[in-house]
């Protein structure tokens, strides 16, 4: 019996043990924690290890309008119909004044002056990088709302909804918004650097083109980090998921602040706070033995 008790107790030392990386999520959450007490709004944030695999989130469930990163799970669903065969980048579409919307984007200064012949590529490309909402509801009209809903829900993502057009400003007032949660996006974002939807050339593709993108995420970042994101905005709403490709480190971060008050906006306050996380991770062993001088 002593020896029974003496083996239990040496077991709940050991299950009691805590490494540094653990305690360091909880200074980090804590920090999340203060940025979402100032914010005049509602703050969620998921962030996830791609080296280790551990997620962390701060309200990760918080379902709110995506505003443009509906466009991630937009492209998405069009490289699979690609990887179909019922679309093909190739193939060209002539778009004309009638089909512009307004919104962000440069495509309807294009059409004002004629018809433009433009490729998916080019339409994926000015959806991404330029957040063009003519070009996305031009794919919209392609892979349908129905077929991006459909993926979501095999992908695992119930919560990610596209329920509209850009532009649908009368569709909004009646609570027909398309929606996710930091989590949701966050996993998406996860399976497209994995290559876990449709093709890993696909995947490669989908990141050269989030790339592109120059916002909240790359102007928070120090210029030799890169970064692969999304980012969003309407009125209320801000929004931004993708890649940080720290290395030694990388991970994907999801942020969605809503309800927020006149220009307020805490997505840089949270990837400043997020990522000296990450960089001390990667400085140091899981021990946290500074095996290497900072990165950064």
């Amino acid at each position: 019996m002593k020896l029974l008790a003496a083996c239990y107790l040496v077991c709940l030392t050991v299950a009691a043990q805590t490494e540094p990386p653990a305690l360091l999520e909880k200074k980090t959450l804590s920090k999340l924690e203060s940025i979402d007490a100032l914010f005049d709004g509602v703050l969620g944030v998921t962030a996830i290890d791609l080296k280790s695999g551990r997620t962390f989130s701060l309200h990760g469930d918080l379902l709110t309008t995506q505003a443009s990163l509906i466009k991630i799970p937009i492209l998405v669903t069009a490289f699979q119909a690609v990887h179909a065969g019922s679309l093909n980048l190739d193939r060209k579409y002539t778009m004309t004044s009638k089909d512009a919307v307004g919104g962000s984007g440069t495509l309807d200064a294009r059409l004002a002056q004629g018809p433009v012949e433009l490729s998916m590529m080019d339409l994926l490309t000015l959806m991404i990088r330029d957040s063009d909402n003519t070009a996305t509801n031009r794919v919209i009209s392609l892979v349908t709302i129905q077929r991006v809903n459909a993926l979501m829900l095999q992908l695992g993502l119930p919560n990610t909804r596209l329920r509209r057009i850009m532009m649908d400003s009368e569709s909004a007032k009646k609570d027909a918004e398309n929606t996710s949660t930091p989590v949701e996006m966050a996993r998406l974002v996860e399976m497209i650097y994995r290559n876990k939807v449709v093709t890993p050339a696909a995947c490669r593709q989908m990141i050269d083109l989030l790339k592109l993108v120059k916002a909240d995420f790359r102007m928070a970042l120090p210029a030799q980090v890169e970064v692969a994101s999304k980012t969003g905005e309407v009125p209320g709403v801000h929004t931004e998921a993708g890649i940080v490709f720290l290395e030694g480190r990388p991970y994907v971060l999801s942020v969605m602040a809503s309800l927020a008050a006149g220009n307020s906006n805490p997505i840089r306050d949270v990837v400043e706070a997020v990522h000296a996380h990450f960089v001390r991770l990667a400085n140091s062993n899981r021990y946290g033995h500074r095996v290497s001088d900072p990165l950064f």
